[in-house]
């Protein structure tokens, strides 16, 4: 692990996304409340919040954050037959949170597969990225659309 010791905490913030793409009737048996695993949306969200507050235990070397935000948002965007989510997690400390908000939209996509596979097992989970990160030594970056 890298020793931070020595840097500075600062406000750090980071934002990530995540797809899921399925067959429109798969979409709307979630949207539509339907599916009798229960609310997909809900689940998957507290499984990424979850997730992110994790991290350190998944991802070898990272750094055990004090979080003060997670916060996962799902859209269905029926137009294209996906679910688009994106996670924002927030500290004050001495490293970044990209690899928490990375983490959270992984595995809230990975928790709509699994509550769907049963009624669809070629959905296809994709593009996920790191969108904004501020805070630290490098400073903010912002990916492009």
């Amino acid at each position: 692990m890298v020793d931070v010791s020595a840097k500075a905490e600062t406000v750090r913030e980071a934002r990530a996304e995540a797809f899921i793409h399925m067959a429109p009737e798969t979409l709307k048996l979630i949207v539509s409340g339907q599916h009798h695993k229960g609310d997909v949306f809900a689940t998957a969200r507290i499984a990424g919040i979850q997730a992110a507050k994790k991290t350190w235990d998944l991802i070898p070397l990272c750094h055990p954050l004090l979080l003060s935000k997670v916060e996962v948002q799902l859209e269905a965007i029926e137009a294209e037959n996906m679910v688009r989510i994106e996670s924002c997690c927030k500290l004050a400390g001495k490293t970044g949170v990209e690899m928490e908000a990375l983490t959270a939209a992984s595995v809230a996509a990975l928790t709509i597969y699994d509550m769907c596979k049963a009624v669809q097992k070629d959905m296809v989970i994709g593009q996920v990225r790191l969108l904004e990160k501020t805070g630290g030594k490098s400073g903010h970056f912002k990916a492009d659309a």
